[in-house]
């Protein structure tokens, strides 16, 4: 079928995920047809840079052939079936090969099939914890503003976004919410240190005031991705890890976005040595090729739940699609390509010649760049009207978006976060793609006096 009509069909029919509609309906939308290595090659033959990893989630490229005959492999065995009272080599075997680079306290894991999903399930395995230990007050959570997990009712509630959640908000539950300590955007944007401090008496205040009635602290850590790219101040999740504890008060890491190398650790809560007691990942765990998810817990969690069937003590939640012998056998695959190919180490070169290339271009000094935000990979430049006062643009510009439009004719396909442009490539990629990727960045906002 050919171009236009595909995009006649499209928008005859599909509603499409944090998508004004009523713009799309307007436009002419790119169609992917095909991919190889890590371009995205459109229905006319155009090839483009995956600057976003099809959402943070592609790992080591597409057509990956190690990848791709794993799932050929495993079609030849069985494509689905269920966990609810049966097992499967694959995720066995993938729970067995995860155990050994998760942070050490953490013992079990829990599959399911989206970011979104494990999220719930750690809210849900926090609040049972403590009914099954005989404290079932301990019922709520404290947040972090600006911070995302996903959005079911529950993820929605813990990491509530005003511009992706107002009309839910009458839907959520309690939630105590401390400061992010967002430097950049503080009263403080040249003194880290004091904004950490700052948010980490906020949180302790929250902590002595409800610790009773807290279940766990949820974090982003080290990187909130959907907010903008923000990077906390070094040893701020170290010092969450120790109130957490202090006030008796489990925490979750967050790591959907953060996880499988993005920010040069295989996952960040280890740039700070910290042991969560629950863990929750997806997007990059099967390399950005099947849907996974797992949420992960601590033995002293995992125990609470022992018990005969008529205690009432048994977890029941599960998903259809749980531990997909599809999805974990891509899965293992990945891993298996990050040892092969030194993906960690290649995050790190290319960070190093992200920092030679940020100083040589003089990005920060660009006119409309306000601030540049990194961690690994995972880089956000917030693009502003004016860098002193730190003004941003009016929103109905559609700065950021405008600038990702521009980006396709220099073969690039990126996706902002407002006026906050994220570079988000595959782990993998090589230097030459990567450089090439953040040239073309810099070449348009050269460009952006003359169309700002």
């Amino acid at each position: 079928m050919n171009t236009d009509d595909l995009r006649q069909l499209d928008r005859r029919h599909i509603w499409h995920p944090f998508t004004p509609m009523k713009l799309w309906l307007e436009s002419d939308p790119l169609v992917i047809a095909a991919a190889d290595g890590m371009h995205l090659i459109d229905s006319d033959g155009h090839r483009y840079l995956d600057g976003v990893s099809s959402l943070w989630c592609n790992v080591h490229g597409h057509r990956v052939p190690e990848m791709d005959e794993a799932i050929r492999r495993q079609l030849g065995r069985v494509a689905h079936s269920t966990m609810l009272g049966l097992t499967h080599e694959p995720a066995v075997l993938l729970a067995d090969r995860l155990m050994q680079i998760v942070p050490k306290s953490l013992k079990k894991i829990f599959y399911s099939d989206c970011g979104a999903t494990a999220t719930e399930i750690a809210f849900k395995l926090a609040v049972q914890y403590w009914h099954n230990t005989g404290q079932p007050r301990k019922t709520e959570f404290v947040g972090f503003t600006e911070a995302y997990h996903g959005d079911t009712v529950g993820a929605m509630s813990v990491g509530r976004t005003e511009a992706f959640h107002k009309p839910y908000f009458p839907l959520l539950f309690k939630v105590h919410f401390s400061p992010t300590p967002f430097v950049y955007r503080s009263e403080f944007p040249n003194d880290p240190e004091r904004v950490k401090t700052e948010c980490l008496a906020a949180l302790e205040k929250i902590l002595q005031e409800h610790s009773a009635t807290l279940a766990a602290i949820c974090i982003e850590p080290i990187v909130q991705g959907a907010a903008g790219m923000i990077v906390h101040p070094a040893g701020f999740l170290r010092e969450v890890r120790r109130l957490a504890t202090e006030y008796g008060v489990l925490l979750i890491c967050d790591e959907v976005a953060v996880g499988f190398g993005r920010t040069g650790r295989m996952f960040a809560a280890e740039h700070e040595n910290v042991e969560p007691d629950l863990m929750c990942v997806a997007k990059g765990i099967t390399g950005g090729y099947l849907p996974l998810a797992a949420t992960f817990a601590t033995q002293k969690i995992f125990d609470s739940f022992l018990g005969e069937p008529w205690e009432g003590k048994t977890f029941f939640h599960g998903h259809t699609y749980t531990g997909n012998p599809l999805a974990c056998a891509a899965a293992l695959a990945s891993l298996d390509l990050f040892d092969k190919n030194n993906v960690l180490e290649n995050v790190r070169s290319n960070v190093d010649a992200f920092n030679d290339f940020a100083l040589k271009k003089e990005l920060r000094h660009r006119p409309f760049v306000g601030d540049i935000r990194y961690k690994g990979t995972m880089i956000g430049i917030e693009l502003v009207e004016e860098q002193k006062s730190r003004k941003r643009f009016d929103p109905r510009r559609r700065v950021g978006a405008e600038f990702c439009m521009r980006m396709r004719k220099r073969g690039v396909i990126l996706r902002p976060l407002g006026d906050v442009i994220v570079i988000m490539p595959p782990p993998a990629m090589g230097r030459e793609d990567f450089m090439q990727l953040i040239d073309a960045v810099a070449v348009e906002m050269s460009a952006m006096e003359t169309w700002i």
